[in-house]
């Protein structure tokens, strides 16, 4: 058994299937599919259950998948160790990331890349129960996401950021300028929304409940260039985190006077000592 075999494994796992893993590690299907058999003989156990139209991993692959992914990390781990000495990082990474949480995040990219050109980061966009199980999994590196709980179980946290939401309106809605407004008021406006599960959507849900005020979503979006258009038409309003509305200009700003809703962004990583090209990224980021 070798490094290679484990890695073809899971690649199959994580692409699902024998062709897309084949393009992602850059050989030939046949290439992908003698690797696997040669290892599954090797095991004395298939890992793989294979039909005509899905490949899933058998029992003795399920178990196989996490050992192999530690093994895969410990090699790179010492590898980058190794280049450390020399004053060098290499490898590549992968960095989690929920949608609307980009603001900084490219400049620190920038600068990492920069300094550090012979590491590769992936960027996953992914919501944040998505990028949790994949820091769990061994498949994500670190991640930023905006959590309603600090404290996950097996991962380690650090707070980046806690700021108050606002209310984005079309510049053209009858409001008084200037001033702020309550969410009995924005109960009675037409809303966008985001999905349940989203961050943004948590926070206003519980704000709203913590007022004692009852309201009604009548547009529900799943990504931000949405729910801005739908304000820049004054079709409603929309409650986001003060550092996404200050990238739409075009739209009205106004805070509440009591019981805003917050959110803290995260950065979230396996327990232990990174990998030094994630330490690295971590520090242009924090």
């Amino acid at each position: 058994m070798d490094l290679r075999q484990m890695e073809v494994v899971v690649a199959v796992a994580e692409e699902g299937g024998f062709s897309a893993a084949a393009r992602r590690l850059n050989v030939v299907q046949s290439a992908v599919s003698t690797t696997v058999r040669a290892l599954e003989r090797e095991l004395g156990a298939p890992l793989f259950h294979r039909t005509t139209h899905r490949v899933s991993l058998t029992p003795a692959g399920q178990a196989f998948l996490p050992a192999a992914r530690a093994t895969l990390q410990a090699a790179e781990q010492a590898r980058a160790a190794v280049d450390l000495t020399k004053g060098e990082l290499r490898g590549e990474i992968t960095i989690g990331v929920m949608q609307g949480l980009y603001t900084g995040l490219a400049q620190a990219l920038a600068a990492f890349r920069h300094q550090h050109p012979q590491v590769t980061v992936r960027l996953r966009q992914a919501p944040a129960d998505d990028l949790l199980r994949a820091l769990r999994d061994a498949t994500t590196d670190a991640a930023i996401v905006a959590l309603t709980r600090p404290q996950q179980r097996g991962l380690t946290v650090r707070v980046l950021k806690e700021e108050e939401m606002v209310l984005i309106t079309a510049p053209s809605r009858a409001m008084e300028p200037e001033r702020p407004v309550t969410l009995a008021e924005v109960a009675a406006l037409p809303l966008v929304d985001f999905p349940l599960g989203w961050a943004i959507r948590h926070s206003v849900d519980r704000a709203f409940r913590t007022a004692l005020v009852d309201r009604t979503t009548t547009f529900e979006v799943n990504d931000i260039l949405s729910a801005t258009d739908l304000v820049r038409q004054d079709l409603g309003v929309c409650i986001m985190p003060q550092s996404l509305a200050a990238r739409f200009p075009d739209l009205t700003t106004r805070r509440f006077t009591q019981n805003a809703p917050t959110w803290k962004v995260m950065v979230v990583h396996p327990p232990g000592q990174a990998s030094p090209a994630v330490t690295a990224l971590l520090r242009h980021i924090t």
